[in-house]
């Protein structure tokens, strides 16, 4: 039987076959137009479900920190970034109160409901006083057309839903964007640096074709 970390090393192998080099560059226009103005670059930062490491590659910060289940994550990290594989909801390797900044991208869905909130309460552990969380998340309410044209997908959620459970689990919500990204790269999203730049400038852009929410909460 194959294990979990290997069913994902293939599925995402296939899924970003030949996007690699578009993704990396549209991920380092997010992370230095949009992404690195909540993050302090004397912070501690750790990227939850890193995946490609496209967010924590790209963005400036004192201390970089990548958790995957899949052990790609490691070969992924670039140089100076801390790779570690672990569960979202047991990270025992890092220590109470130590992360300034916890971002979190297209994950929740893919994991049930008890387990999303079993990840927050990890990561309020895991944020020191005052820390954040930055969330960016496929919001059914504006992309259920193709909410389920990924096989991995398991739990529906819209931008109302994400507030509700942050607030259950002890977090302030400081701010919401329902209309941020498009929902894939697979779909809208400009494929190229230069356009990437400009929809982030031209927020009018967001309200048509966003499909994914943005949400910052402290501890």
């Amino acid at each position: 039987m194959t294990s979990e970390p290997e069913h994902l090393r293939s599925l995402y192998a296939q899924r970003f076959k030949n996007e690699e080099r578009q993704r990396t560059d549209l991920w380092a226009v997010l992370c230095s137009d949009f992404f690195q103005k909540w993050i302090p670059e004397d912070a501690t930062v750790l990227d939850l479900a890193a995946g490609h490491c496209e967010f924590i590659n790209n963005i400036r910060a004192g201390t970089r920190l990548a958790v995957d289940l899949n052990p790609d994550v490691k070969h992924r990290a670039a140089p100076g970034v801390t790779a570690l594989v672990s569960r979202s909801d047991e990270m025992d390797a890092i220590a109470s109160g130590t992360v300034d900044r916890v971002f979190l991208s297209n994950f929740l869905e893919h994991v049930s409901r008890e387990t999303i909130v079993a990840t927050l309460h990890e990561v309020r552990r895991v944020l020191a006083p005052g820390g954040k969380l930055l969330v960016l998340q496929p919001n059914i309410r504006y992309c259920a057309k193709d909410y389920w044209m990924f096989f991995d997908h398991i739990t529906a959620i819209d931008d109302r839903a994400l507030v509700e459970v942050l607030r259950a689990t002890g977090f302030d919500v400081e701010v919401c964007i329902p209309r941020f990204l498009p929902y894939s790269t697979k779909g809208r999203l400009p494929s190229s640096a230069a356009l990437a730049r400009l929809y982030l400038r031209v927020k009018p852009a967001w309200r048509l074709l966003g499909g994914q929410a943005f949400v910052v909460a402290s501890r």
